[in-house]
């Protein structure tokens, strides 16, 4: 067994439920990106504060992408940032479930990268389909969904709801 996959409780091998979770909730942080580090943040083991202040961020980004002004996600290495929040998100996931992150990583980064551009696709398809802030508060639904179901407890997600 290679060095990634040693048998200790700190680095069990990834199941593939984890892996499809991690690349869900990658794919909810390509939509927002504040969904990959708040959803396994607010579902997790953290004191009521820290959830908060996640809830805020996630609330912030889903105001803030309604505004005119919002830039595309896509834009100015949004898909990377992304990406990023799905690896982070998806490794916290793991590593909470006593799993190595690397494969959940990976399936977090590409979930995102699918997340972006799906999600910016999307938006394009609803352009003189639907008004936009339609089209956006039903990405941002299905987004919220995507993150609990990736986040949750009934999928065997263990450390949800216990402060520590």
């Amino acid at each position: 067994m290679t060095a990634l996959f040693r048998d200790d409780v700190r680095t069990r091998r990834p199941g593939a439920a984890l892996v499809a979770r991690s690349a869900l909730l990658g794919w909810a942080a390509g939509a927002r990106a504040s969904l990959g580090l708040a959803g396994p943040t607010i579902a997790g083991a953290h004191r009521p504060v820290v959830r908060a202040v996640a809830a805020l961020g996630v609330v912030g980004e889903l105001i803030g992408d309604k505004l005119p002004t919002a830039p595309s996600r896509l834009d100015h290495g949004g898909g990377l940032v992304r990406a990023t929040s799905g690896a982070i998100g998806a490794s916290m996931l793991a590593t909470r479930g006593g799993e190595h992150p690397v494969i959940p990583a990976f399936a977090g980064a590409i979930g995102g990268l699918a997340g972006a551009y799906g999600g910016a696709a999307w938006r394009a398809w609803a352009v003189g389909r639907l008004p936009a802030w339609q089209a956006a508060v039903a990405e941002d639904l299905v987004a919220l969904t995507a993150a609990t179901i990736a986040c949750g407890a009934r999928f065997g997600a263990p450390g949800v709801g216990q402060v520590q």
